[in-house]
């Protein structure tokens, strides 16, 4: 059986990494109790902002959190259906 590694890279105000983070935990405990996952991290990293914040940063944002929700789901919907093949 082979192994794959996910990578998600999100960008938060630093007002709001926190509660993010503690979130995805509480997500990673969820997966948890359906999937077998094999270690992992989270980590905070301070960045500096390049100029004046715009919506459409804020919208390619979103829209890169909505794709991941989306790339996650699809990838537990994929683990399930092998899982129901092997068994």
């Amino acid at each position: 059986m082979g192994y794959q590694k996910i990578t998600i890279e999100l960008v938060v105000f630093s007002d709001d990494a926190d509660a993010v983070v503690a979130e995805l935990n509480s997500a990673i405990d969820r997966l948890e109790e359906a999937y077998a996952i094999f270690g992992g991290e989270i980590e905070t990293v301070a960045v500096a902002h390049s100029g004046t914040r715009k919506k459409s940063v804020l919208r390619h944002t979103l829209d890169a959190g909505n794709a991941t929700t989306s790339a996650v789901k699809s990838a537990a919907q994929n683990v399930l259906d092998a899982c129901k093949k092997v068994i």
